[in-house]
């Protein structure tokens, strides 16, 4: 568990009492984490506990959105009330996703997505959060024992796998209104809270709900089945060319745009189809992105939406710019990096983080040399890989004939952002599908379709 050291206290008279304000610093997160305690604390067994985690919107500003800022209100009035307690402040907003990203989430909220698929949506886990601070804070602090003010039995689970003594739980209950219900009811089915929400003034929950997209249950009859199809191609495709089989996969608006700008992420598709992703890179040995997604996205490329084994991931980067702190380190087993060169300072860094250097010459245009590289990963094993942009490297898969299968995602909106392919030299460059059918995904289209060199050799 990482350390955490006290630097200073200072007194605090607030309209609840007296408190003292400890501060705290890290060399693991950097952060300023804080414990606003009132009373003598030290060895008390059974010591009223908060575990706050920061929430601008609702703490500063008291936003109606969620419930955290009251929370924070009614904690305080009840160590007050009991002259004695903690709370301890955790510098984790938004779940652990950052005050940029939990802005994001909140207008795909007000699209309809729910507090967990907006999450998912950006890329992140549902609950991101940390409490080895607050362990920690606890331990400075010595308090043997606490009863925990909260609803939320995954940071009972948390406190208690780091040796945290949880004796008692002290619900919190949150006022209901019509900007929170919805959130709320969410917290209930799709996260655990513990709470017995009571009717509001205008009705029940239900009524306060905001608009919704239709269902985002994957359907299972339609995508099953073409998962099962791209399996046998693959596995038949790498027997006869000892080389991957090449998905493409991504998802584009109805004028073709996979962005709204270059290097800039955008949330295209729905929450069913981020589910069927997954499913697809489950099925595959690996998945590949330049590291221009790499810098612009920061994506995991991992499977926690379905069931079934994290893929490799493949970067194609020419000069070595992946971040040896980049998230799709955190969880998958091998990472391969495609370049032209190994000298870069970069090298140590990437290789000291697991990553394996694919050097590999470079083609007329500068770039590693596609074919080589794929000759080379399917010596290494690799017999399929999900290739998920960006657009050039979408492009360079398909004007090379590399491409085997393509598994489309088009949403039903317009962005007039960046194409998933460019002008291609010649009329003819580019290839059709063949055999293709259509499924769908709530209200996207999946577009599934065989490319002219899965259907020669497999």
């Amino acid at each position: 568990m990482p350390a955490i050291s006290r630097t200073i206290r200072a007194r605090i008279p607030t309209e609840s009492g007296e408190f003292h304000l400890f501060h705290y610093t890290n060399t693991s997160d950097r952060k300023e984490h804080l414990a606003v305690v009132m009373g003598d604390v030290a060895g008390k067994a059974k010591t009223l506990v908060r575990v706050h985690s920061e929430c601008f919107t609702g703490d500063v500003l008291g936003s109606l959105r969620c419930d955290c800022g009251e929370q924070l209100t009614q904690s305080m009035q009840l160590i007050a009330a009991e002259g004695s307690g903690v709370l301890i402040y955790l510098r984790q907003e938004g779940r652990g996703i950052g005050l940029e990203a939990k802005l994001q989430a909140y207008n795909l909220q007000d699209e309809g997505y729910d507090t967990v698929e907006a999450n998912l949506l950006l890329g992140h886990q549902a609950d991101e959060r940390e409490y080895w601070a607050a362990a920690g804070i606890l331990a400075d602090l010595d308090i043997p024992s606490i009863r925990l003010m909260t609803n939320n039995p995954a940071k009972i689970e948390h406190l208690e796998a780091l040796g945290i003594t949880v004796t008692d739980r002290v619900p919190l209950l949150p006022s209901i209104n019509a900007e929170n219900a919805f959130y709320l009811d969410t917290k209930i089915k799709r996260m655990r809270h513990m709470l017995d929400l009571p009717p509001t003034r205008n009705g029940d929950l239900a009524n306060h709900a905001p608009a919704r997209h239709s269902s985002i249950q994957v359907p299972t009859a339609g995508h099953a089945e073409q998962i099962a199809r791209i399996s046998r191609l693959a596995a038949a495709y790498f027997q006869q060319e000892s080389r991957p089989f090449i998905t493409l996969s991504y998802a584009q608006s109805l004028d073709g745009s996979i962005a709204r700008t270059a290097g800039a992420p955008t949330v295209i598709s729905g929450a069913a189809s981020l589910r069927l992703t997954h499913r697809l890179r489950a099925a595959h040995d690996a998945v590949l992105v330049g590291v221009g997604t790499v810098l612009a996205d920061d994506p995991r490329l991992d499977v926690r939406l379905a069931d079934g084994p994290n893929p490799a991931a493949i970067v194609l980067d020419t000069h070595l710019r992946t971040p040896p702190d980049a998230r799709l380190f955190e969880r998958h087993q091998q990472v391969w990096i495609v370049t032209a060169g190994a000298d870069s300072a970069n090298a140590q860094a990437l290789s000291e983080r697991g990553a394996r250097l694919l050097v590999t010459p470079v083609g007329e245009d500068g770039r590693p040399d596609l074919s080589i590289a794929l000759a080379r990963l399917g010596a290494e094993g690799v017999k399929s890989i999900m290739v998920e942009g960006g657009a050039e490297v979408i492009h360079a898969f398909l004007i090379r004939d590399l491409a085997c299968f393509a598994a489309i995602t088009v949403a039903p909106r317009f962005l007039g952002g960046l194409p998933a392919v460019t002008a291609c030299p010649t009329a003819v460059c580019l290839p059709e599908l063949s055999d293709v059918v259509y499924t769908q995904a709530d209200r996207d289209l999946m577009v599934w379709g065989a490319l002219p060199r899965g259907n020669q050799q497999a």
